[in-house]
Parts: structure tokens; C-alpha cells; sequence
């Protein structure tokens, strides 16, 4: 048996019931494979072992009182990765689905993502198991100062350096910014996607969805067309997607279906993206509101996105969202690429 497939091996004994953390582990190593195994160096100083385990994992509770008055227990999660290159920076993710497993994954991937961009900067990921949908902004307060109650003395400037992901946009990191100041008494970068007002960056909150029609541009370009009256579908309707949907929008693309966790709007006109901003941005509402505004629109609740013909399928809702039934559905109707 191969090095690699040694430690796989051992990962997924020592790290039973972590179905995201194998798959990703499965993906990395496979495909490292054959450059880890022509040095034998590798193994001998124990390489592959000591970067697909975590330098460190913090779990730890995270209590908060409701409007009601009810007081609500939380889990919270920080999995600080590798700091090999610099400190530890990746994204915290507010969802009903976070555990373990699927933070060890995103932090795992995450190491390789920070790596490539050039910069000194390690990976970790973290989050927890709190839905802000459907909660006040006190209610989301409360739940982002307890967090940071115990996650302010784990990460720092020099440290670990967190960011939003799902759940958690400029509303979330304002809230957990501040307690991190009050607590510290600092005011240093220890947060990104911060307000502009108090240190944020210009196009932050734009930057990964406009970058992936970037990337899809430059993918077509390899076909020999572009994004010219190509139709579109984008999963999600967060951060990612809406800006997706601008920069391709501007690059002569027309955005026909979008979705959320409930079901998905396929809009043979184009999506009216001040629409889905209006709803999403500014009143945290569900998707299927966005027949209020176009009322030839289609709402399928639960159905899957991918069964929208199209030119180009951008996933930027989560993880694992396209499978093989959607992949499948995707070729038959003749996309071209997904990114």
C-alpha cells in the first residue's frame, strides 16, 4: 500500500464518523499521490501525517437568551488547521449543519486555498449550529457576543484571522467585531468583511462572486466564446451569488434561475437582481418573495436548480450541493461549463 493511502487509512480509523472530512481528505490525497510518492522524504519526516491532522480543535458551548426570555445552548467550533505559513485565517459559518466533520473539511481545503493565493496566511475554519434566518438583530447579538466570549482568546492579528461564510455576512461580524474590541480592548484586524466604516475593505463582500465569473470568463475563453448571451444559473442567493449574478450580468450574461434553501426562481426574462437584493440584502426574506416583484416568474419549492436549461451552472450556495443526478441533467441540456 502506498504512503497516501497509509494515511487515509489511518485518518478515517482515527476520525470515525466524518463522512466531509474523508471525502476531502480522499479528494487531496488522491490526487497528491503520485508527487508524494516519487520522495520517499516525504514519509520519512511524516509529512502527509502531520498536515492532515489539526493543530488544534476548540468546541465549546455557546449560550444566549432569546426575546422571549429563553435561555439557548449552542455548539460552537474553531478547527485551527495548519499555521505552517503564517497565522490561521478561514471563515466562520452560522448554519444548522455545521459539526465537526464538516468544519475539519472546509478548514482542511481551506489550507491549500490560502496557500496558493502567495500570502503568508495558514487555514482554519469554525462556526456553529445557530440559524440567524428567522432571528431579530438583538437575537443574533446575543448569540454573536456569547461566541466570541470564548473564541476572543484564540484568535488575534498575529493569530487567526476570521472571516464570514454562510450564516455569517456584515451584520454578524459587526456583532462579534465589537465584543472582540470590548473584550480586548483592541483594534487591530483580527476580523475581514468588516464594515467600511471601522477598517473594512473595498469590493470585500463582492470579491468571490465576482472573481468566479472571472475565473468563468477565461474558462469559456478556452472553448473559444464567452459570456455574451449565454444564459446562466446560479444556486445560492447570498453574498456570492447576488454579485455572481452582477459581474455576469455585466459581462452580457442573462441570470435565469436562482435559489435558497427552500426552493429556486427560474425567470426566462432574467432575474431582476435589484429584486433578489432588495429581498435578500436588505429584508432577509426567502427567495419565493421575488414573484412579488415578477409575477411571470416560477417558484419551485425544493425542486433542483440544475434541471434549468443553461449555458453555465455557477454553484455558490455550499458544499456537495452538485451531485451526480444534477451533473447528469446539467450535460444533457447542453451546459457548457460549470465554475
Amino acid at each position: 500500500m502506498s504512503y497516501t493511502m497509509k494515511v487515509l487509512e489511518k485518518v478515517k480509523k482515527r476520525n470515525p464518523n466524518e463522512p466531509e472530512f474523508h471525502q476531502a481528505m480522499t479528494e487531496i490525497l488522491n490526487s497528491l499521490q503520485p508527487f508524494v510518492d516519487a520522495h520517499p522524504e516525504y514519509e520519512k519526516a511524516g509529512i502527509l501525517e502531520r498536515l492532515c491532522e489539526p493543530e488544534r480543535v476548540l468546541m465549546f458551548r455557546v449560550p444566549w437568551v432569546d426575546d422571549a426570555g429563553k435561555v439557548r445552548v449552542n455548539k460552537g467550533y474553531r478547527v485551527q488547521f495548519n499555521s505552517a505559513l503564517g497565522p490561521y485565517k478561514g471563515g466562520l459559518r452560522f448554519h444548522p449543519s455545521v459539526n465537526l466533520s464538516i468544519v475539519k473539511f472546509l478548514g482542511f481545503e481551506q489550507i491549500f486555498k490560502n496557500s496558493l493565493t502567495g500570502l503568508p496566511i495558514g487555514g482554519a475554519k469554525g462556526g456553529a449550529d445557530f440559524d440567524p434566518k428567522g432571528k431579530s438583530d438583538r437575537e443574533v447579538m446575543a448569540f454573536c457576543q456569547s461566541f466570541i466570549c470564548e473564541m476572543f482568546r484564540h484568535i488575534g492579528a498575529d493569530m487567526d484571522i476570521p472571516a464570514g461564510d454562510i450564516g455569517v455576512g456584515g451584520r454578524e461580524v459587526g456583532y462579534l467585531y465589537g465584543q472582540y474590541k470590548r473584550l480586548t480592548g483592541l483594534y487591530e484586524g483580527a476580523f475581514t468583511g468588516k464594515g467600511l466604516a471601522y477598517g473594512g475593505s473595498l469590493a470585500r463582500t463582492e470579491a468571490t462572486g465576482y472573481g468566479l465569473v472571472y475565473f468563468a470568463e477565461n474558462m469559456l475563453g478556452a472553448l473559444g466564446t464567452n459570456l455574451e448571451n449565454k444564459a446562466a444559473v446560479i444556486s445560492g442567493s447570498g453574498n456570492v451569488a447576488i454579485f455572481a449574478a452582477e459581474k455576469a450580468a455585466q459581462f452580457g450574461a442573462k441570470v435565469v434561475a436562482m435559489s435558497d434553501s427552500n426552493g429556486y426562481i427560474y425567470d426566462p426574462e432574467g432575474i431582476d437582481l435589484e429584486a433578489i437584493k432588495e429581498i435578500k440584502l436588505r429584508r432577509r426574506g426567502r427567495i419565493c418573495e421575488y414573484l412579488e416583484y415578477r409575477k411571470k416568474a416560477q417558484y419551485y419549492e425544493g425542486g433542483l436548480i440544475w434541471s434549468v436549461p443553461c449555458d453555465i451552472a455557477l454553484p455558490c450556495a455550499t458544499q456537495n450541493e452538485l451531485l451526480d443526478e444534477g451533473a447528469r441533467l446539467l450535460i444533457k441540456n447542453g451546459c457548457l461549463i460549470v465554475a
